[in-house]
């Protein structure tokens, strides 16, 4: 297995501090939220048991963006996920949720690569960049569930407005783009 391929390891000491053993370093929970946001599978284990946290410690990301208004799951889906617990072996939930998130990330990347084929505009000098841009702003609008964005930059980098002020341009631009397209065709 390459190397970008193993989840990276994360162990939990009995202080509970978090020690990335790649780096040789202690992370947060942010930290680990920004390794799968750059597309890195995480693997958490208690250095002393030896017993798997993974799942326990992404739940408490997701509780924790969710607490802080950064609401991705709608209240319906809350309570569907806690109804799924009450079903004799779980019920169908975790296959439906894996497989429509599998469903999303081939649509997106089918998404792109149609885009690449199809598009004249491909030849025009600054298309990369722009490409980039607005790769970026559909990632963003499907919450980051590709497998190599990074978000709109390092967690703590810049403010919610400067990155609100991101996205503004980012739209202006994919609108642009769209219009530039329409007159096209």
């Amino acid at each position: 297995m390459a190397e970008q391929e193993k989840p990276l390891l994360i162990k939990r000491y009995a202080s509970r501090r978090l020690y990335n053993t790649e780096t040789s370093d202690y992370v947060t929970l942010e930290d680990i939220a920004g390794f799968i946001r750059a597309g890195r599978e995480v693997q958490i284990v208690d250095l002393k048991t030896g017993d798997d946290l993974t799942r326990q410690y992404l739940l408490q990301i997701i509780a924790e963006h969710e607490s802080r208004g950064e609401n991705v799951l709608p209240v319906n889906v809350l309570n569907d996920l806690v109804r799924s617990y009450m079903v004799p072996g779980g019920g169908m939930m975790p296959q439906f949720l894996q497989s429509s998130f599998d469903m999303l990330r081939e649509s997106q990347s089918k998404l792109m690569e149609n885009m690449n084929a199809i598009n004249p505009m491909a030849q025009m000098p600054g298309f990369e960049a722009l490409k980039a841009q607005q790769e970026a702003f559909i990632r963003a609008m499907t919450g980051g569930l590709g497998n190599t964005w990074s978000g709109p930059g390092k967690e703590g980098e810049g403010d919610k407005s400067e990155q609100g002020e991101d996205l503004d341009d980012i739209k202006k631009q994919l609108a642009e783009l769209q219009r530039k397209l329409s007159k096209l065709s």
